[in-house]
C-alpha cells in the first residue's frame, strides 16, 4: 500500500500548482535572490531557471515540487501587490511594431581610423557623430509572458519583473523596451535579451543579419534625441560569449585580430552581413560596431554592437562589468545609459560624443519661398567643419607644423603646455614632526573646471600682436609671467605675504616658475591678474566667437554623478563628518553602482582628454593628418581652457587654505593634493567652525563636483621612506601618486 501511496504523492508533485512566469520571476527578485542561487538550490542549471521565468519551458518532477515549495514560501511573504494581482499570463498576440526611430542622416556610415590594440575599435567616427540618447520616461509597464507565436503575427515576447530598484525605469512610447539588450544563448541555441527595469526578451534571431533586421523592426529599441535638434539613439545590443558563438562570432579575438581591433575583412559573418546588403563602418566588426544600411529619408537604420569579451568595456573604466551575468551587466550600462547616453565606445568616446549630442552642430531652418527646411549652423555649437588649431596649440606632428624641421623640439614660447599638475617638494622639518599625510581629491575636477568655460567655437583663431589682455575672449597669449611672486600675491581682495617656496607655480603643470615668456591660455593668464599683478602680452590668438559650450555637458555628467552617490548613501549638503561616514565603504553598498559611479567619471576625464586626441596606430608619419582631425571636436584649444582652469582652481584653494592656516601642500598630482596633518581625517586639514563653514575659497568637503573626498592617508614615516627611495638627482617622489594605498610598484622604484 505504501508503494501505492508514493506514486500518489509522486502523481500530484508532478503537477504542482505554480504562479505564471512573470510572478515567478518577481517572487525570486523580491527576495533579491540571483538566478545561480536558485539554480544550485534546486540542482539545475542558471539557464533552466531563466527559461522557468520566461515561459519558455516549465519544471518537471523531481524540481517542480522543490520550486513550487520555494515559490509558496516566497509569495507568502511578498504578496502581490493590491488592486493589480498578479502577473497574468498574456494570451493575446500583437502585431509586428516598426520602430520610427526618425532622424535624418545623409549617410549612417561615419569614417574613422585604426587604433592601437585595446583601443583600436573606440577609434572616433568623425564625419557623423553617433546620435544622442536620452532617459527613457518611467511609465507604468504591465509584466507580461506568452509562448512564442510565429514571428509573422507578434511582438517580441517580453516580460518585465517588478522591481523596488529607481535607477532602471522601464521605458515607454516609442522605445518601450529601452535603449539596449544583453543578449545571452543557452546550450538549446535559444538567445535571451536583458534590458532595462528586469525587462527580458526572447530573441528569435538565427544569424547576425536577422538579429540586426529584427532590432530594427521588431524589438523596439533606442532611445530620444537629448537635444531638439540632435538625433535619436541607435539600439545597442551586448553579445556576451555564448551569444557571440550563436551568431558565429568568437568569443575572444586572436593576436591578430586584437592588434588590428576587428575580424578579417573575409570571416563568415561580415560576409553574411554583405549578402544581405547590411555595412559596417571603417573600423569594421570590433569591439564596438556599428552595422547600417544607407539611410533613407528620415528613417535611420544602424544598430551598435558591444563584445564585452572583445575587450569592449575596459575594465579601467567598467570595473569588473565584463564579468557580470546579463541581468546585472544590463542594469550597469541601462543606469549609464539613462543618466548620461547610450555608451557608443570607450567611455572617453562617450563623453565626446555626448557634446555633440547635448550642442548639435545644425538646426532645422525657418522654411523657404517653397515651405522646405533645411540643415543650418546651430549658434553655439562647433558647426560641422573641423578647424586648425593655432601653431602654438597644435601637438607635435600635426600638419601645421609641417615646415618645422624634423626634430625641432619646440619651448614654452612656441607650444601651449596646459597640463595637469604633477608637482611634488620635500617636507620641512615641522612637518616631519607631524604623524600623518592626508590626501584630499577634487570630485569631478574637469568636469568643475569645464562649467562656465568660455571657450571658441567654430571659427579660426585670429593672430593678434602687442594685444591687451582680455579676460573675457577666449585664446592663447604669449606673455612673461616670470614677475609673478607667490610670497606676495592677493587673496581675495587682500594683499598677503606667504612662504611662495611651499606652493607650486599655477603656471606651470611642474609646478616651476617660469623663467620668460610662453604661452599661456586665458584663464591662465588670467589668474596673474587675479594675484595682483599686471600682464604685456607679446602676441595671441583669440577667438571673437565664443560661448559656453560645455555647460550643458557638465551639468548631464554632474547630475548623473550625484544622483548615483545619492543611490548609494552619499546625499548632497551633508555635514563634513557624516559625509566621510557616509563615503565610508560606499561603493560596497551596491557594487553594480560602483561601477557606473567610475564610469561617470571617467567619461569626464576622457572626454577631455578626446579633445587632442593623438595619431595612433603604425603607418602615420608627422605632418600627416590621422583621421580625428576630421572632425569638429578635435579641439585642443578648449581642452587646455578646461585644463588651465582646474589647475588655476586647485591653486586657488591651496592659496586660500596657505593663507588661513598656514598650512602647504607637499604634493600635488592632477586633482588630488596632500597636506601634513596631526591627525588622519581631513577634517585635521581643514579648519570648520560650529556653523559647518571652513575657509571661504578653499577646499569643502562634499560630494558636488568642485568639493573633494577623501584620497587616502599614510604616516609621515612612510612618505619620508618613499621620498628617499624614489628620490634621486634631485628628483622628489610625487607622493600624491601612492597616497591612496601606500603601494610604491617596482616601476615606481626603476626596479
Amino acid at each position: 500500500m505504501s508503494e501505492l501511496f508514493d506514486a500518489v504523492d509522486a502523481l500530484v508533485a508532478s503537477r504542482s500548482p505554480l504562479p505564471p512566469p512573470a510572478e515567478r520571476r518577481r517572487l525570486r527578485q523580491a527576495h533579491a535572490l540571483t538566478l545561480d542561487e536558485v539554480a544550485a538550490a534546486l540542482g539545475v542549471r542558471r539557464a533552466t531557471v531563466g527559461g522557468w521565468e520566461s515561459g519558455k519551458a516549465e519544471p518537471r518532477p523531481p524540481e517542480r515540487e522543490a520550486y513550487a515549495r520555494l515559490l509558496k514560501q516566497l509569495a507568502a511573504l511578498y504578496p502581490a501587490p493590491e488592486n493589480t494581482g498578479a502577473p497574468q499570463e498574456d494570451t493575446g498576440t500583437a502585431a509586428p511594431q516598426t520602430s520610427t526611430a526618425a532622424a535624418p542622416a545623409a549617410q549612417a556610415g561615419p569614417t574613422g581610423g585604426a587604433a592601437e590594440a585595446a583601443a583600436t575599435a573606440e577609434a572616433e567616427e568623425p564625419s557623423a557623430a553617433p546620435p544622442a540618447t536620452a532617459p527613457p520616461a518611467p511609465v507604468p509597464h504591465a509584466a507580461a509572458t506568452r509562448r512564442p507565436a510565429p514571428r509573422a503575427e507578434r511582438a517580441p515576447q517580453s516580460s518585465r519583473r517588478p522591481t523596488a530598484r529607481k535607477d532602471a525605469p522601464a521605458p515607454g512610447g516609442v522605445y518601450a523596451h529601452g535603449p539596449l539588450l544583453v543578449l545571452d544563448a543557452d546550450t538549446e541555441r535559444q538567445v535571451t535579451g536583458y534590458g532595462v527595469g528586469g525587462l527580458i526578451l526572447d530573441v528569435p534571431a538565427k544569424s547576425l543579419p536577422a538579429l540586426v533586421e529584427w532590432t530594427l523592426t521588431e524589438a523596439r529599441l533606442g532611445s530620444e534625441k537629448l537635444h531638439g535638434s540632435g538625433k535619436d539613439g541607435d539600439p545597442l545590443l551586448v553579445l556576451t560569449e555564448a551569444a557571440c558563438e550563436r551568431y558565429g562570432l568568437p568569443a575572444a579575438l586572436s593576436d591578430a585580430e586584437r592588434l588590428a581591433g576587428r575580424l578579417a575583412e573575409g570571416h563568415k559573418v561580415i560576409k553574411q552581413l554583405e549578402r544581405a546588403d547590411w555595412q559596417l563602418t571603417k573600423r569594421g566588426l570590433g569591439p564596438w560596431a556599428r552595422i547600417y544600411r544607407p539611410a533613407h529619408g528620415s528613417r535611420r537604420q544602424c544598430v551598435q554592437l558591444c563584445i564585452p569579451s572583445w575587450r569592449a568595456l575596459d575594465d579601467r573604466a567598467w570595473g569588473h562589468a565584463a564579468q557580470l551575468p546579463p541581468p546585472e551587466l544590463a542594469r550597469v550600462l541601462g543606469v549609464y545609459a539613462a543618466r548620461v547616453m547610450t555608451p557608443v565606445g570607450s567611455t572617453a568616446v562617450t563623453g565626446l560624443q555626448l557634446m555633440t549630442a547635448l550642442n548639435p552642430p545644425t538646426r532645422a531652418s525657418e522654411p523657404d519661398a517653397d515651405g522646405r527646411r533645411h540643415r543650418e549652423h546651430r549658434p553655439g555649437s562647433l558647426g560641422t567643419q573641423p578647424v586648425d588649431p593655432a601653431p602654438c596649440e597644435a601637438i607635435d606632428g600635426h600638419p601645421v607644423l609641417a615646415h618645422l624641421p624634423r626634430f625641432h623640439v619646440r619651448g614654452p614660447d612656441e607650444r601651449l603646455f596646459e597640463e595637469a599638475y604633477d608637482w611634488a617638494r620635500d617636507l620641512t622639518d615641522a612637518e616631519c614632526m607631524q604623524r600623518y599625510l592626508v590626501g584630499l581629491d577634487v570630485n569631478l575636477a574637469f568636469g568643475a573646471a569645464a562649467n562656465g568655460a568660455v571657450v571658441g567655437l567654430a571659427s579660426p583663431p585670429e593672430h593678434v600682436t602687442e594685444p591687451v589682455f582680455d579676460p573675457a575672449v577666449p585664446g592663447s597669449w604669449l606673455v612673461d609671467l616670470s614677475h609673478v611672486d607667490l610670497s606676495r600675491v592677493k587673496v581675495g581682495k587682500q594683499w598677503r605675504d606667504l612662504d611662495g617656496g611651499l606652493l607650486p607655480s599655477p603656471f606651470t603643470p611642474t609646478g616651476e616658475h617660469p623663467t620668460g615668456p610662453a604661452w599661456y591660455a586665458t584663464p591662465t593668464v588670467a589668474y596673474a591678474v587675479e594675484l595682483g599683478y599686471d600682464v604685456a602680452p607679446l602676441e595671441a590668438w583669440v577667438r571673437r566667437e565664443s560661448g559656453r559650450f560645455l555647460d550643458g555637458w557638465y551639468k548631464r555628467l554632474r547630475d548623473a554623478y550625484v544622483a548615483t552617490m545619492a543611490d548609494l548613501g552619499v546625499a548632497e549638503k551633508l555635514p563634513p563628518a557624516e559625509f566621510l561616514q557616509a563615503m565610508d565603504g560606499y561603493k560596497s553598498r551596491d557594487p553594480e553602482l560602483g561601477i557606473v559611479v567610475d564610469a561617470v567619471k571617467m567619461t569626464v576625464k576622457g572626454g577631455i582628454g578626446k579633445l587632442q586626441e593623438k595619431a595612433r596606430g603604425g603607418g602615420w608619419k608627422p605632418g600627416q593628418a590621422w583621421p580625428a582631425l576630421a572632425r569638429p571636436t578635435w579641439r585642443p584649444d578648449i581642452r587646455a581652457t578646461v585644463i588651465s582652469r582646474a589647475r588655476v582652481n586647485m591653486h586657488r584653494k591651496m592659496l586660500a587654505l596657505a593663507a588661513a592656516t598656514g598650512r602647504y601642500p607637499v604634493a600635488v598630482l592632477s586633482d588630488c593634493a596632500v597636506y601634513a596633518a596631526d591627525g588622519p581625517s581631513p577634517l585635521d586639514v581643514l579648519p570648520y567652525g560650529a556653523d559647518g563653514k571652513t575657509v571661504p575659497g578653499s577646499f569643502r568637503l562634499g560630494v558636488s563636483p568642485g568639493m573633494v573626498k577623501h584620497e587616502g592617508t599614510q604616516s609621515v614615516l612612510w612618505g619620508a621612506d618613499v621620498l628617499e627611495q624614489l628620490g634621486a638627482d634631485g628628483h622628489v617622489a610625487n607622493l600624491a601618486r601612492y597616497i591612496k594605498t601606500g603601494e610604491v610598484t617596482a616601476k615606481d622604484t626603476g626596479e
